[in-house]
């Protein structure tokens, strides 16, 4: 059986998001699609965020309870649950590193879960990884960049 796959019709993985995702354009989160949800997923978790961003690791968009059947998020669509991003809100956050700071690496991973999660909006990202602990049966990833 092949390996969950997350995809993007915005960009490839490793290439640049395109400005629209980001805090230099309208900020809309990016259409995502997935294929070869393994067998026993009940739903999906999303976490985005800026590995490279200089106060550490820098959540953009935190979401579950994402049904599998539904193949995908629709672009500038929110989740069915969202948690709290790094700006202080639910919801997705675009892109938005510092000036001159160089290209920055925004990784999208994608959980398939055994289970539906308990867990409340505006929860945080430690909330959600201890939440899906225990219930993942795949994941995926895609990778964007952005700088300004």
């Amino acid at each position: 059986m092949p390996e969950l796959e997350l995809t993007s019709d915005s960009f490839e993985h490793g290439d640049p998001i395109p400005e629209r995702h980001t805090c230099s354009g309208e900020g809309t989160s990016p259409p995502l699609a997935w294929s070869s949800v393994p067998e026993g997923t009940r739903t999906l978790a999303l976490v985005v965020h800026d590995a490279d961003a200089p106060s550490g690791d820098f959540v953009h968009w935190l979401a579950w309870n994402i049904d599998p059947a539904d193949g995908g998020i629709e672009e500038d669509k929110p989740a069915p649950v969202e948690g709290t991003a790094g700006f202080g809100r639910p919801g997705y956050a675009g892109p938005c590193p510092p000036p001159g700071h160089g290209p920055h690496r925004y990784y999208f991973r994608l959980y398939a879960l055994d289970a539906e999660l308990d867990l409340g909006a505006f929860a945080a990202r430690e909330q959600l990884e201890d939440a899906i602990e225990g219930h993942v049966l795949a994941e995926a990833e895609l990778m964007g960049t952005f700088e300004r």
